[in-house]
């Protein structure tokens, strides 16, 4: 006898595991689950713990017969009666047999369940084993007092025998009746439950895809896509799996990650080979404005006269601040920082009972910034030049931005009331940068002011608004107001505060508004002079509060009907922003230059010199421009737009960012705010010591970088004396060099009655058994051309190699 676990044991006595552990928790064995093991000796007080409880029912047999006799007396219907003879007969019969009483269990329930053995299998095992002596009857006891083992558990509960099977018949078919009622409630709920199983929630791509598909049905098939996106973007709005893009992208030699843009080019292609039809959306089709018809034409009859806006420019210190403090009859220069602007300051005057509208910036460079976003909110600039200093450096750079953008120019000469003033001069220094006044015959409008004593002031005024008048200034008020940001900051006690020049429409206390990715409801709206405003028509500087967040100077600002719309647009002008970036194109650098004109995206080289001195500067230009003299050079011209002495500074900066330009210094430096501004901008500022390195460093980016030429340079010839022909059919010419040399690295053209009849690179060259690099004249040698078997005899082969030669200016 072996060790073994409960259920094993239980198998063997055909019972449920969980009675046999209540037997062995009586017989004082302990045992923690059906898969505890039993030892041998576990086993054996097992047995014997049966034997005495078999013993113990022999003992009280007879007080259980007289139970049974007793019984049927009790019964008053015949067919119970019937039914009571019935059962203690068929009871009767193993208990004469077996001479062993019967027990009645206490669970009438699990009674049935282990009376499932055959009673003629039990009585026979009983009989066998009680004919076996003691010592051989070990191993058969462990099935033979299966029966037993029932009977005593019916015994130890105190139940009888006859009325227990009536009620054990009873209560089964009560149990039963009970268990199908449970499965059908059972059942019932489970149908009920599965019925309303909540749907696994879907993905926001799924349910992209499951839109952008229900839209495709609806219209013509085609998907609309903008170029470029990125792979992911495209993926998700095609509606295929990330991965499967991806591979045919490899597919076709283009090693993308889901996050790299892709142009028009690869979105056509990988249309193709996913079968996808789509169909590109233009720029008109996506621009805002036409979206939400935000600027649409004005009628002719709806336009009324509207204010200039005039812009003031000149050097520092030239009388800017003063002009217009005079004009406008305040005193802005003393609350200024060392008495120079420091901000763009918006004005709005009166002048001969019309309005103008001034700007007054610190030197230029807001109107450069301005102008490389688009904006062109200014009518007419008036430059400010004093009359005993001269042209300066930021008056040219002032007049080339002026120039630049298209804008009028009116000469204020100022402090002509000091000694050594010299407007004449000033008038010559001006003609020299190309502007002539009108009394020397050209057609720029010069006045002579003094901002101290007020003179001309009147006249300057007159001119502004005559030029005005030409120009036929117009704007339509009855309409959302559209305007121009001129400058925004963060205030800390009232939040982001813009100056908004209205450009058409009127602007109302209470609008909506959006500015870029900026967007809110006006909370307040004030002029120059502080005072609350209602409403502001066109030509109307005002400042406002209420927008999320600080807009960019020189960003369109639109009215619209209500928040959700500006809200709408904000989030488009998001969208549109990060697309750019994606799309961005590096600004021109003399690394990258060559790749612009060949794409086609550069006709000019716009060159900011600056210099040291002046004479520098000025043979420093004409060097550069000598180089568009050169006829074999038509793909790009040498445009300087600005050049002069001193640092290079934030200006220049700015203006080499708006016209895509480069920055070349000779014996000068950028300061520290100029090279943090160019890193920002990604502007090219080189800087060099020796004038020659800047023309060839130039050189080289227009004429050194181009497609070079290809010429071919013979090296020799050879006759074929003899062929050859390998196991693998290919043919080996036996050569004698006639002239020059046969090199291994180089073509050879096959001539044949001095006709070329195949050409192509040389496949192997030996001399007697070993490779050779080269066979020179008079020798011979072994030949291969590769691809070419069809050499004959007496046939001519040319060696030759392909040169690159340089174009140079």
């Amino acid at each position: 006898m072996s060790n073994k676990r409960v259920y094993t044991v239980a198998k063997e006595f055909g019972m449920a595991s969980k009675d046999l552990m209540e037997i062995l928790a009586q017989a004082n064995i302990n045992v923690k689950s059906h898969m505890s093991t039993l030892t041998e000796e576990q086993q054996k007080d097992l047995l014997s713990f049966i034997r005495k409880a078999q013993n113990a029912q022999s003992a009280q047999q007879p007080g259980e017969e007289k139970a049974e006799k007793k019984e049927p007396e009790r019964e008053e219907r015949p067919e119970k009666k019937k039914k009571a003879e019935a059962s203690s007969e068929k009871e009767a019969a193993p208990v004469k047999s077996e001479k062993k009483p019967q027990k009645v269990e206490k669970k009438p329930e699990k009674a049935e369940v282990k009376r499932k053995a055959p009673k003629s299998h039990k009585k026979a095992a009983q009989e066998k084993a009680n004919d076996m002596p003691a010592s051989t009857r070990k191993e058969p006891a462990k099935s033979a007092p299966v029966t037993d083992v029932h009977e005593e558990k019916q015994f130890m509960d105190g139940t009888g025998g006859k009325h227990s099977d009536k009620k054990k018949s009873k209560k089964k078919k009560q149990k039963e009746a009970k268990k199908s009622r449970n499965n059908e409630q059972s059942g019932a709920r489970n149908q009920d439950f599965e019925k309303p199983k909540a749907p696994k929630k879907k993905s926001r791509s799924q349910k992209r895809k499951e839109r952008m598909a229900k839209e495709d049905v609806k219209g013509d098939g085609a998907i609309k896509i903008k170029a470029p996106l990125t792979v992911k973007e495209f993926a998700d709005t095609v509606g295929i799996s990330l991965a499967q893009v991806i591979t045919k992208l490899i597919g076709l030699g283009v090693m993308a990650t889901q996050n790299e843009s892709i142009d028009r080019d690869v979105i056509e292609i990988l249309a193709d080979e996913l079968a996808i039809e789509i169909e590109f959306i233009s720029e008109s089709d996506s621009n805002i404005e036409e979206i939400y018809n935000l600027d649409q034409e004005d009628p002719e009859e709806s336009l009324v006269e509207r204010p200039p806006v005039v812009t003031v420019m000149g050097h520092v210190d030239h009388g800017k601040t003063s002009i217009l403090d005079v004009i406008k009859k305040s005193h802005v220069t003393a609350s200024e920082a060392g008495g120079i602007t420091q901000h763009i300051g918006a004005y709005q005057v009166s002048a001969n009972g019309k309005l103008i509208t001034f700007l007054d910036t610190p030197g230029h460079e807001a109107f450069t910034a301005m102008r490389s976003r688009g904006a062109s909110i200014t009518d007419i600039a008036i430059l400010v030049v004093a009359a005993d200093d001269g042209v300066m450096p930021q008056t040219r750079e002032a007049i080339h931005h002026a120039k630049a953008a298209g804008v009028p120019i009116i000469v204020a000469i100022n402090k002509i009331d000091r000694d050594g003033a010299n407007p004449d001069r000033v008038r010559q220094e001006l003609t020299e940068e190309g502007l002539v006044c009108e009394d020397w015959g050209g057609d720029t409008i010069m006045v002579e002011v003094s901002a101290k004593t007020k003179e001309g002031i009147p006249e300057l005024l007159d001119m502004v608004l005559l030029v005005a008048e030409v120009l036929e200034l117009k704007a339509n008020p009855d309409r959302l107001a559209i305007g121009t940001i001129v400058e925004a900051r963060l205030d800390k006690g009232k939040g982001p505060m813009a100056t908004i020049l209205v450009q058409k429409g009127t602007l109302t206390g209470d609008s909506y508004i959006v500015s870029g990715t900026c967007y809110g409801h006006i909370r307040a709206m004030t002029d120059d002079k502080k005072k609350r405003l209602k409403t502001a028509g066109p030509a109307t500087p005002v400042v406002v509060l209420g927008l999320d967040g600080v807009p960019n100077a020189g960003d369109t600002v639109y009215a619209v009907q209500g928040e959700k719309t500006a809200r709408e647009i904000a989030a488009r002008n998001i969208a549109h922003e990060r697309e750019e970036k994606l799309a961005s194109k590096n600004k021109v650098s003399l690394n990258n230059l060559f790749d612009k004109i060949k794409e086609g995206e550069l006709k000019d080289l716009n060159l900011v010199v600056k210099a040291d001195v002046k004479g520098t500067v000025e043979a420093l230009t004409q060097s550069l421009l000598k180089l568009n003299d050169n006829e074999e050079v038509d793909e790009v011209q040498v445009n300087i737009i600005h050049s002069g002495t001193g640092g290079i500074n934030e200006s220049d900066i700015n203006l080499a960012s708006a016209s895509n330009a480069l920055v070349i210094g000779f014996n000068v430096r950028p300061n520290i705010n100029a090279i943090e501004l160019a890193k920002q901008e990604e502007v090219d500022v080189r800087t060099y010591r020796v004038i020659y390195d800047i023309l060839n460093d130039v050189k080289n980016a227009i004429s050194g970088m181009m497609t070079p030429e290809i010429t071919e340079e013979v090296l020799g010839r050879c006759e074929v004396r003899e062929t050859f022909k390998l196991p693998s059919n290919d043919i080996v010419a036996g050569i004698y060099v006639l002239k020059g040399k046969i090199a291994r690295k180089a073509f050879v053209k096959v001539l044949r009655d001095d006709v070329i009849i195949h050409e192509g690179p040389i496949s192997s060259l030996k001399r007697f058994q070993d490779d050779a690099k080269e066979i020179a004249q008079g020798y011979e040698g072994g030949l291969m051309v590769e691809n070419f078997n069809d050499i004959q005899v007496n046939d001519l082969l040319e060696c030759y190699i392909e040169k690159e030669i340089k174009k140079e200016i």
